[in-house]
């Protein structure tokens, strides 16, 4: 009976850990190789993402760590690092330049919206459109666009370039990350 008894609080205890682990995951997907907590702010949990090295250390040469480490809640269209070594050669070097720090800051902040904007705020704002857009606004001041080709949201900057959300809805404990192949450029 003892171990009839054992056994079933180890199969409970287990499905519990299952159930939490498998709500864990579709709540909070890995990014970059790392699971990304619900618990954590966004600065903690793109330090954790392998694919979001160069980010984070253009987040901290632009002085924007205690910012996205804030309250918030903001909404960050995260690049990737294959996004950033898309652009042309050498703009990442000297984006990173000490005397380039207002230049960085305003790339930066393009990728961010005040308030937790989800994947299904967006998809909403699309289909509520007449044009097939949803239009809103970064924390730079630059306008940015949503719009769903092939049942996948990309998000627009002013000058018409595109990144493709590939992993929404990442909660954080101050707002949301959507990850994003592409560097949103302001004009």
């Amino acid at each position: 009976m003892k171990t009839l008894l054992k056994t079933t609080a180890l199969i409970a205890m287990l499905s519990g850990a299952m159930a939490q682990a498998e709500s864990h995951a579709q709540n909070n997907p890995m990014v970059g190789g790392a699971d990304m907590m619900a618990s954590m702010d966004i600065i903690d949990n793109a330090v954790n993402s392998a694919d979001h090295t160069t980010l984070v250390a253009a987040v901290t040469a632009a002085g924007l760590v205690d910012t996205l480490k804030g309250d918030g809640p903001f909404t960050v269209f995260a690049p990737v690092n294959a996004a950033f070594a898309a652009l042309p050669d050498g703009t990442v070097d000297t984006l990173l330049m000490p005397e380039n720090k207002e230049m960085l800051t305003k790339v930066l902040t393009a990728h961010v919206v005040a308030g937790k904007v989800t994947a299904e705020d967006l998809i909403k704002g699309i289909k509520a459109s007449s044009d097939g857009f949803y239009n809103f606004n970064a924390l730079s001041g630059d306008a940015l666009s949503a719009q769903m080709k092939g049942g996948n949201v990309y998000i627009y900057d002013e000058s018409g370039n595109a990144g493709m959300v590939t992993i929404a809805n990442v909660m954080q404990s101050n707002g949301v990350i959507h990850v994003v192949d592409a560097v949103l450029v302001p004009k």
